[in-house]
């Protein structure tokens, strides 16, 4: 799985000695990340309880596990892979943008 746009980018800015470790970037921090990101969103349910947030913040990361590894199989798979990745920036910064906050009255989030 390769991506020509970004690797003839970073080639042309001099970090085409990068391209050796492609490999552990893809099969390996690209779902270390990605797990990370899910576990994140899923514990910020507890906190926000906000469910729209929460599902659209897991929605990337497991839509890129999936066609990382039970999908990749499929020609469509890389698509599921540039989605999922452009899912995960919109909504990290849709959290900038609009930060969370708890959408609950002070006796249902005691805790």
């Amino acid at each position: 799985m390769c991506f020509p746009a970004i690797a003839s980018l970073g080639g042309a800015v001099g970090m085409g000695f990068l391209s050796q470790w492609e490999g552990v970037f893809i099969n390996t921090l690209l779902p270390v990340f990605s797990w990370i990101v899910l576990v994140i969103n899923a514990l910020g349910w507890f906190s926000h309880k906000q469910w729209l947030r929460s599902l659209l913040g897991m929605l990337g990361p497991v839509l890129l596990l999936l066609s990382l590894y039970p999908w990749f199989q499929y020609g469509w798979s890389a698509y599921v892979t540039y989605s999922a990745l452009g899912l995960m920036v919109v909504v990290s910064i849709g959290d900038f943008t609009y930060p969370a906050n708890r959408r609950c009255d002070d006796e249902s989030c005691a805790v």
